[in-house]
């Protein structure tokens, strides 16, 4: 496991990955981290993530181009895919990923799936929001999901 830290407006961010995919971004709250420190930091995946989600807080990326390999059941695999058919700019609910998947009564199974999401920025679980409109848990804090959607223009200040 290849391991780095990137310093963002919302705080340093540690990327992990394996010889050939980006593994796992984690906020300094994340419940689960990285592998313990001395893990070697020399990686192409690494560097291509911290030039992509530099870009993405500057505001000149929508979309991120890097393999990823997040660890988690099928359904959670699902889950994280149609994060990432989220647009840039947009956001969605728990139900409706639910409906996407096919059984609209999934949406606190969805919901669980999104909170384990290994990748978020990247695959955008910041995305996703109560029926409602009301920002909920994010790994990250809401304040963190509160200054993603502002930056992505899908939240008004």
């Amino acid at each position: 496991m290849f391991v780095s830290r990137l310093s963002t407006p919302i705080g340093e961010l540690t990327l992990t990955a394996s010889d050939s995919s980006l593994t796992g971004i984690y906020f300094p709250t994340s419940r689960h981290g990285p592998a313990p420190a001395g893990t070697d930091t020399s990686n192409e995946i690494l560097t291509r993530a911290g030039t992509e989600l530099s870009e993405y807080f500057a505001g000149t990326r929508t979309t991120f181009d890097l393999p990823l390999d997040a660890t988690g059941t099928a359904f959670e695999r699902r889950v994280w895919e149609l994060l990432r058919a989220i647009p840039y700019g947009t956001t969605t609910s728990y139900g409706e990923l639910a409906k996407r998947l096919g059984d609209p009564k999934e949406a606190r199974a969805v919901g669980a799936a999104n909170g384990k999401n290994p990748i978020p920025i990247i695959v955008p679980c910041h995305r996703v929001i109560g029926a409602n409109g009301d920002l909920t848990g994010f790994g990250g804090g809401i304040e963190r999901k509160r200054w993603l959607l502002q930056h992505e223009g899908a939240l008004l200040l």
